[in-house]
């Protein structure tokens, strides 16, 4: 029976390569950034520009939010896989030094998306995206931009889902990752930045 090796640095170089070369260009232009109070003065005799404002806001006169509460509440991260025995779930609401300690097992190869709940509290905010980076013995092995979009305020969560992913597959793949979340906007505000450890085995087992 063989023994599993633990990738040499050479080797892990080589995959963040081969994933650097497949990463998709995100060709994103934010629109230009109005503020509440301008969105709300807009036309409202312009038929368009009504319904751009109920897209972006919504029942947003109604939400009157604490002023303390940051405008965007990113609350939970869940990995959605058919193939796990249950889904595996995040709550951003509390310490989030945990999750290093406490690492997520997930099988090669399998499919998998990821999804993000957050709230909008106060004021619209443009361009919000996910980004993560995966990190083993140190070294970047991959990483992924999503571009979550532009919201307004509302007294309920939002939901983002990514594309499908798939786990990492063969002998070499199996290990522990560490994984660098964050959640931003056009203005570079970091909402929230999480670390997460994942391990990818042979079957969901230990």
């Amino acid at each position: 029976m063989a023994t599993e090796q633990e990738p040499t640095p050479e080797q892990l170089a080589a995959i963040a390569a081969a994933n650097e070369e497949s990463e998709a260009q995100v060709n994103y232009k934010p629109p230009a950034q109005k503020s509440l109070q301008e969105i709300q003065e807009l036309d409202k005799d312009d038929e368009s520009l009504r319904k751009y404002k109920e897209a972006l806001l919504g029942s947003a006169a109604a939400v009157v939010a604490d002023p303390t509460v940051p405008n965007v509440q990113v609350t939970r991260m869940t990995l959605l896989c058919e193939a796990a025995p249950a889904n595996l779930v995040l709550d951003l609401t509390g310490d989030l030094e945990g999750f290093k300690k406490n690492p997520f097992v997930m099988k090669e190869g399998v499919e998998y998306k990821i999804k993000i709940n957050f709230k909008v509290n106060r004021d619209i905010v443009s361009g919000l995206k996910y980004t993560q980076q995966t990190f083993r013995k140190s070294i970047k092995v991959d990483k992924s931009d999503y571009m979550v979009g532009s919201y307004g305020p509302r007294d309920t969560e939002y939901e983002f889902v990514t594309s499908l992913e798939e786990s990492p597959k063969g002998m070499m793949a199996r290990g522990n990752y560490v994984v660098k979340s964050k959640f931003t906007d056009d203005d570079k505000h970091d909402h929230l930045s999480w670390e997460w450890s994942l391990v990818i085995k042979k079957d969901w087992k230990d």
